[in-house]
């Protein structure tokens, strides 16, 4: 039902609108999957189920529209030990995670976004990044560097506004073995073929992401093995970085 109420929505009502108005939207669909047997800690609503995105077997929360991946991201926020108040930058939030540290007041989130697609308060571009140096305790950069042509120019940013004992959490799509960029592949169709979206520029290994930061001057830990966690909708198939500087 969910599915097919947001694509009956989206035909009739403008981007802008939705983006208004979508709290209030979901709001009148959660009744439909309220429950107990599941929880989303971004919205905090128990629910009957989450409900399964088919393109990438992930799990959606219908309240928030939260992914496994922005409920594993808060969970590993959750456990850091950040100072109070924190100074967070997060490249293009989900709407939900937006909201959710928004309302924290024991944090200075700023959200940036280039494509116009997210809630933004600012527009810095990762290879040009507008801030002092050491300025953050925490960077967000989930699913973006795949999208930029100069990786490397972009993590010597990151570093650059990162803290001393800051934290920097990365996650891109993976390939099992070596990195996979071509630069002389610029359609979008190309790109869809190669790289599995129309404006990706590469796929990366673990290995190939790991070896680039490193050769930037970060500690990296990965992360790939977790337990199950059907309660919190999360995925045990996740890899992310924990990048310090």
């Amino acid at each position: 039902m969910y599915h097919f109420l947001k694509k009956i929505v989206s035909a009739i009502v403008s981007k802008k609108i939705l983006l208004e108005y979508e709290t209030k939207l979901r709001s009148l669909i959660y009744p439909f999957y309220k429950g107990t047997h599941h929880y989303c800690n971004i919205c905090e609503k128990g629910l009957s189920k989450f409900l399964s995105v088919h393109e990438n077997s992930d799990l959606l929360c219908p309240n928030c529209g939260s992914l496994s991946r922005t409920r594993r991201l808060y969970e590993l926020i959750g456990n850091l030990h950040l100072p109070n108040p924190a100074k967070v930058l997060d490249f293009s939030p989900s709407r939900g995670f937006y909201r959710k540290l928004k309302a924290n007041p024991e944090i200075e989130y700023i959200t940036t976004d280039l494509s116009g697609d997210f809630i933004a308060d600012q527009s810095y571009d990762i290879t040009n990044i507008n801030c002092p140096s050491d300025t953050f305790d925490l960077i967000i950069c989930y699913h973006i560097l795949e999208h930029v042509t100069d990786d490397f120019t972009a993590m010597s940013e990151l570093y650059r506004v990162l803290k001393s004992n800051g934290i920097l959490f990365i996650q891109t799509p993976f390939k099992c073995r070596e990195i996979n960029e071509d630069f002389s592949i610029t359609t979008p169709q190309d790109r869809l073929k190669h790289f599995g979206q129309e404006d990706h520029v590469r796929i990366y290994s673990v290995a190939s992401l790991k070896e680039r930061l490193e050769k930037t001057g970060f500690k990296v830990e990965i992360y790939s093995e977790w337990q199950p966690n059907d309660y919190l909708g999360l995925s045990p198939n996740e890899t992310v970085f924990v990048v310090r500087k």
